[in-house]
């Protein structure tokens, strides 16, 4: 039997592609426009709407549809670099769990005790990690301008939110721009 199925020359070794990488490739693309668009939508809310009570409770389910694109994204995503893989899952994981802990024990909406308590980033940040660890492939295996501005902005906005060293206005600044890079990098993951 003839094998069809034709060998392409990658940046770091040759490689083929089966349907079952193509099935994975759509899901994990449609996992991150789940992510992508519920992020962007929350980013947007918070910052045209304000922190209205109505917004506010909005951002927990908005935050839930991120992290569960997120996770698609991640069981779906072709990292040849195992170890990477499994840190990013792991980072995934631990802030998922730290959001459902945060969500349950506060009586507060879990974005509002997320913003009031900045040292909570310790925890649910770990979600955003892994978000940047797609970033980061992103970047080394397409190239894309754009996640390599966001491999740095993600981190730059929480680290800035926990340590209280930036100003409101710069983090409003920081995250009108990690919506747009994040809205451009899932459009071109479209096409």
């Amino acid at each position: 039997m003839i094998n069809h199925t034709p060998v392409y020359q990658g940046q770091y070794s040759t490689f083929s592609i089966t349907e079952g990488d193509r099935l994975e490739v759509i899901i994990y693309r449609l996992g991150l426009w789940l992510a992508g668009l519920s992020f962007i939508a929350g980013s947007g809310l918070i910052l045209w709407q304000g922190a209205t009570s109505t917004v506010i409770n909005l951002l927990t389910p908005l935050f839930a549809l991120f992290a569960l694109g997120l996770g698609i994204s991640l069981m779906t995503i072709h990292i040849y670099l195992k170890v990477l893989h499994r840190v990013i899952k792991i980072f995934w994981l631990i802030g998922v769990i730290s959001a459902v802990i945060f969500a349950q024990q506060s009586s507060q909406p879990l974005a509002l005790f997320v913003y009031e308590h900045p040292f909570s980033l310790l925890g649910i940040g770990f979600t955003f990690a892994s978000l940047t660890g797609i970033f980061v492939k992103e970047a080394f295996c397409f190239n894309r301008l754009e996640t390599k501005f966001l491999t740095f902005i993600v981190p730059f906005l929480l680290l800035g939110h926990l340590s209280g060293l930036l100003p409101i206005n710069g983090e409003k600044i920081l995250l009108i721009m990690w919506a747009i890079g994040f809205l451009i990098f899932i459009v071109r993951k479209a096409i």
